[in-house]
């Protein structure tokens, strides 16, 4: 993807200096001039930023400015290209003057490069730390090693982070130009938003002895009763929520082919053309299943990032 834009959580500049991870000498000097990310797990993760216009800094504190002694240990993400070490912790926020708190969702596709891959990392090993408090062999409480990247039982039994790899697609009729459609669909488990209703790339986990490209095929099959080809990689992006790996895929269908949705799956799908999206892109109304107004995938979303490469005739 060298030249080309880059999913909005895809982005970073840290190097994550694995080999520090088990030096506890380094990492305690690290800690004396590290930068922080605070985060908190029981408010979904959420941290502070400083700006409201584009983009908002992401807030880090030296280790003094800690509001009260943290959940977690420190978890060491990295060294940024200005040689300083960067930390994060489990605490609620600190109360800062011009400061606001914000989900990854919120702010991820605003955030400088920097910002975006520290917020990211942290929120993902966060999130695994507190789903694996008990070793799933022993049923034993595990404790954090390695300055975050793994935990241990008491019987010396180690587990690392995990991260579930998903499949997304992009499905369309292969037409360039404004009359070129994209099939896109309203999960049946999404919130509703009433006059509105979100439709979305069709997505799903990878499942045990399946390609991601194998699994293209049977969730489109699955979801909407269609078939494709030509499935082409598009990119990836962790989304931490609580902890994917987004495989992104564009792909060809038959526009022509009947739709036939899983309801336990898919609520509603239709193909939509350029023309539309673009409307809808531009903050104007286009009218969906009854009558509702279209709404797309969220920026921060990799969902996003394939509908601008479709629309933009990167297929």
């Amino acid at each position: 993807m060298t030249g080309e834009p880059a999913p909005p959580l895809a982005r970073s500049t840290l190097d994550r200096a694995a080999h520090r991870r088990t030096d506890p000498g380094w990492l305690a000097e690290a800690w004396e001039q590290a930068r922080v990310l605070v985060l908190d797990s029981a408010d979904e993760g959420r941290a502070l930023v400083r700006g409201e216009a584009a983009p908002p800094e992401l807030v880090l504190v030296g280790p003094g400015e800690l509001p009260e002694v943290p959940r977690s240990v420190p978890m060491f993400l990295g060294i940024e290209p200005d040689g300083v070490p960067v930390f994060a912790v489990d605490s609620p926020l600190p109360e800062l003057a011009g400061t606001r708190r914000v989900n990854l969702r919120e702010v991820g596709h605003l955030l400088t490069d920097q910002d975006a891959g520290i917020f990211t990392t942290a929120l993902a090993l966060l999130n695994w730390h507190v789903r694996h408090g008990y070793s799933s062999s022993t049923g034993h409480p595990t404790q954090v090693d390695e300055a975050g990247w793994s935990r241990v039982d008491p019987g010396g039994g180690r587990i690392w982070p995990r991260t579930d790899p998903a499949m997304i697609v992009l499905v369309h009729d292969g037409v360039d130009g404004p009359d070129g459609r994209c099939l896109l669909g309203n999960n049946a488990t999404w919130p509703s938003t009433p006059g509105q209703r979100r439709y979305s790339c069709l997505a799903g986990y990878v499942e045990p002895g399946e390609s991601a490209e194998a699994a293209v095929l049977r969730e489109v099959r699955e979801e909407v009763g269609v078939e494709v080809e030509e499935i082409g990689y598009a990119g990836s992006q962790s989304w931490p929520f609580p902890g994917s790996l987004m495989l992104g895929f564009l792909a060809r269908a038959d526009a022509d082919a009947p739709i036939r949705v899983d309801p336990a799956e898919i609520a509603h799908a239709r193909w939509f053309t350029r023309r539309e999206i673009g409307t809808a892109l531009a903050d104007e109304p286009v009218r969906v299943e009854g009558g509702d107004r279209l709404l797309l995938p969220p920026p921060s979303s990799i969902a996003l990032f394939l509908v601008h490469r479709w629309l933009d005739g990167h297929c």
